[in-house]
């Protein structure tokens, strides 16, 4: 990744949560949106089974009330950082039994902010004070988003 890229990464989780993070955070960071992604999409490609089509569609993905607000908030902050070609990039798409639509395509890069969103704001629930998240706190978040997604 580039620094360029690298020091978005940083003043993303800064403006979010009031976080500093590094380059060796990004590790962890795109192991986080790789498997939360793959985890929806393979959601996704269940409902689109289920419901006898071929190929997956945006609203066949499970995105919560508070994912979609998160989604929202990524939006916003994506028009100071510029953040979404970065995420769209270093996002995995796994093969799945299913194809995704070009809807469904479009639509990952926000996801994966509103994921961003969330993850950063969960180290602030996990410590209120915390400024520079540590392993054990890589950690905690990622058993936190297993349990719900």
């Amino acid at each position: 990744m580039s620094v360029i890229s690298i020091s978005k990464f940083e003043r993303f989780f800064r403006t979010v949560a009031g976080l500093d993070v590094d380059k060796n955070d990004l590790k962890r960071y795109s192991d986080f949106v790789n498997h939360k992604t793959y985890d929806l999409l393979l959601r996704g490609q269940a409902t689109a089974k289920a419901n006898g089509r071929d190929i997956i569609e945006p609203f066949d993905v499970p995105i919560t009330k508070g994912l979609e607000e998160r989604i929202h908030n990524f939006k916003e902050i994506n028009e100071e950082i510029e953040l979404k070609p970065i995420l769209d990039y270093m996002t995995t798409r796994p093969l799945l039994d299913l194809d995704y639509s070009k809807e469904t395509e479009a639509r990952l890069p926000d996801i994966v902010g509103g994921l961003s969103v969330a993850l950063a704001r969960t180290f602030k629930i996990i410590n209120p004070d915390l400024k520079n998240p540590q392993t054990m706190h890589w950690e905690r978040a990622f058993s936190i988003f297993d349990l719900l997604l």
